[in-house]
């Protein structure tokens, strides 16, 4: 048997849920990107076809999968400012309430893109 057995109980804490957040807004933006690079093709190669797609995205759906976009953006970025903070600061009491405001910063400018777009 194992001297260290393994153990999870350290996933119910806020800061890992953080950390785990930010890397998953990271995979979800670079899966994003094939679909931006196709169309920025647009643009360059087909000026018609672009037009169709731009027409297409003033669709609802469309602006809350945008809306989407800019949470996982504001995640990500403020996850990025949380983990520079951490790795350059000392460590401070309230990282966790920290972690939760940038939580409900990033929500509240997805909500505030919504209500422009819409």
């Amino acid at each position: 048997m194992s001297r260290h057995p393994h153990t999870t109980a350290y996933r119910a804490d806020r800061l890992w849920l953080a950390a785990m957040v930010h890397r998953v807004s990271g995979v979800l933006l670079a899966a994003f990107l094939p679909f931006h690079f196709l169309v920025l093709g647009l643009a360059i190669n087909n000026e018609a076809q672009l037009d169709g797609f731009l027409h297409w995205t003033k669709a609802p759906l469309v602006k809350f999968a945008e809306t989407g976009l800019v949470l996982l953006l504001a995640i990500h970025l403020l996850g990025g400012i949380r983990v520079l903070l951490i790795e350059n600061m000392p460590w401070r009491e309230g990282q966790k309430r920290m972690a939760t405001i940038a939580a409900v910063a990033a929500m509240g400018v997805a909500a505030v893109f919504l209500i422009v777009v819409l």
